[in-house]
């Protein structure tokens, strides 16, 4: 034997039937398989999660299992929690990732998942090892751990929900106007990701107004229709509802809505203004529908069932997305894994009514077009854009996105000199960037289609951003494995889109931010209200320098740079009235 570790190894395995490479010298690892982690998608990092910190019990062992200590299980139950399940599934049934079920695990063989944790893979799996992520030891424990039944994390009902709970400032004991001088419609809530809080942020002074206390890394946040309180959510389903009016913006409503969460919005029909909120959760996978002043929970909903085309029965199908209708009391919801959007008619929620639609698998982020009527989301495993239309309540095309994997965010929406109306989403496995026509009337040759494939920094981006008075399409990189193109952003000019190949210009925003320090990633542009600026976030490590980077539109120049002790890893941004009117 080589060492005491493929000791270790050789006897932990030693009573399972599997196909794996034995030598005379102990059990040896294949030379890095060719082209694992060469691509922009091989440095996609899943989001950690906090189902680690739930302990969970060995599943019943069987003959042939590999030889694990409880201890071993829950540390291994924890990474797996943190680094693997957002891509493949807190049952290993698969998603983004590839499904990791025992009788797929168990027929490639432990040294096979050795080397796919240890290399990575170009179609996105992160190169744990080699990235030196995890050691040796962890990668023998997860290789290990893949060959055994998955836990299952408890569930989240309703009393579990009730018990996490908290009215802070009951809604009569509120303000009955606003009590400050901020400019909500210019505020920016800025995530401070591993800090877990929120920066409440001018956009005329750049001054914090407040530092929020919210749950760990939150996800995204939301305005009610009234533009008074700021829902954020964290990955850990704690959701925090922010009264803007006090004088000191802060928590009025606390709820957990489950072990690990991503969405929530508020209704937005007229006459059903702040009426309701409604939250999505990976873990369990169910939605729950709340009032829109005390978050108090009304109804829970499973989204467990079966997948649209196999017709089989999915036991995880996590909720992704969820926009509010303009047109009906509805809200739209993304199931991942069965490919299915429900339209929730939030009306009458003791006799609540559901529309499925059938889309894709497996549905992720999206955003409406400029009129508000069309959302067009990324089912990102299957390179399809399906497109939903919120007045009809109807499946209106799928579309092929032609690129690796899009990512678009919300979205962007612009006027083409060519095509009118198109959408945009980057990708996180290549360059490109797919413009979709949205305009079935003013331009009906063009709508639903790709009309335009731009070709920006390269993979590894996760946000498009424009505004309706901006001549301008920025892309972000900052998955991409160079530390170049993960410090820039590439701007595309939209008047010159009808050119064979559009030029895009990059700003070298980490370079404007004066940071030398770490391998900071430029992420998420937002603009303000009025659309003359865009904001950037420098994204650094925990215990190093970041800051935000504003642009002016007008000149791509740099504006101004923020940077303050309180602003650890800043990331998502949401300007107030942006995010209110769905102007993206």
């Amino acid at each position: 034997m080589n060492s005491f570790r493929e000791i270790r190894r050789f006897a932990l395995l030693a009573s399972v039937a599997l196909p794996m490479a034995v030598t005379a010298t102990g059990i040896s690892a294949q030379e890095k398989p060719k082209g694992h982690g060469d691509t922009p998608a091989s440095a996609y990092q899943p989001s950690m999660t906090t189902l680690g910190q739930i302990n969970v019990e060995i599943p019943g062992r069987k003959p042939g299992d590999p030889v694990i200590t409880p201890s071993e299980f829950q540390s291994a139950n924890k990474m797996y929690f943190e680094r693997c399940a957002g891509c493949h599934g807190v049952l290993r049934k698969g998603a983004t990732g590839k499904p990791l079920t025992t009788d797929i695990t168990r027929e490639n063989g432990y040294e096979y998942l050795h080397d796919f944790i240890k290399y990575g893979s170009p179609g996105g799996m992160p190169n744990w090892g080699t990235s030196g992520e995890l050691n040796e030891d962890q990668i023998d424990l997860m290789a290990r751990y893949l060959l055994i039944e998955p836990p299952a994390p408890p569930e989240f009902g309703m009393p579990q929900m009730l018990e996490t709970w908290k009215v802070l400032v009951k809604p009569e004991d509120r303000p009955t106007k606003k009590m400050n001088d901020i400019d909500i419609d210019n505020l920016f809530s800025v995530t401070l990701r591993d800090a877990g809080q929120i920066a409440l942020i001018d956009g005329k002074s750049y001054e914090i107004h407040s530092i929020i206390e919210t749950g760990y890394a939150v996800h995204i946040s939301r305005i009610s229709a009234s533009g008074r309180y700021l829902f954020v959510i964290g990955r850990d389903a704690l959701i925090n509802m922010i009264d803007l009016w006090m004088e000191e913006p802060a928590t009025v409503a606390q709820i957990k809505v489950g072990a690990e969460a991503r969405s929530v919005e508020t209704s937005k029909m007229k006459g059903w203004e702040d009426k309701y909120a409604i939250a999505g959760s990976y873990w369990p996978p169910q939605y729950v529908i709340m009032d829109g002043d005390t978050l108090e929970p009304k109804k829970v909903v499973s989204t467990r069932g079966m997948i649209y085309d196999t017709q089989e029965y999915h036991p995880e199908p996590r909720v992704a997305a969820i926009i509010a209708s303009h047109y009906r009391p509805e809200f739209i919801v993304n199931v991942k894994e069965t490919g299915k959007i429900l339209l929730v008619d939030y009306s009458d929620i003791k006799n609540l009514k559901v529309t499925e639609i059938e889309a894709e698998r497996f549905l992720h982020d999206g955003g409406l077009d400029s009129s508000k009527r069309y959302f067009l989301t990324a089912a990102n495993a299957r390179g399809k854009i399906a497109v939903i239309d919120t007045k009809e309540g109807a499946l209106t095309a799928l579309v092929e996105s032609e690129g690796e994997t899009p990512h678009p965010g919300r979205g962007a929406n612009l006027n083409h000199p060519v095509y009118g109306p198109v959408w945009a989403t980057s990708h996180l496995g290549d360059e490109t960037v797919a413009l979709i026509g949205t305009d079935p009337e003013g331009h009906p040759d063009n709508a639903w289609k790709m009309v335009q494939q731009l070709f920006a920094l390269g993979g590894g981006s996760l946000f498009v951003k424009s505004h309706p008075t901006s001549n301008h399409l920025y892309v972000d990189a900052p998955l991409n494995p160079d530390a170049e193109i993960s410090a820039s952003v590439a701007v595309f000019k939209v008047d010159e889109l009808d050119q064979e190949e559009p030029e895009y210009k990059v700003l070298p925003i980490v370079e404007w931010a004066g940071i030398a320090e770490g391998q900071p990633r430029v992420v998420q542009g937002e603009f303000n209200k009025e659309g003359n600026e865009i904001w950037f976030s420098v994204w650094n490590g925990r215990d190093l320098e970041s800051a935000l980077v504003v642009v002016d539109d007008k000149t791509l120049e740099l504006k101004h740079v923020i940077k303050d002790p309180r602003l650890v890893t800043p990331t998502g941004k949401f300007n107030v009235f942006n995010t209110r009117q769905d102007v993206y």
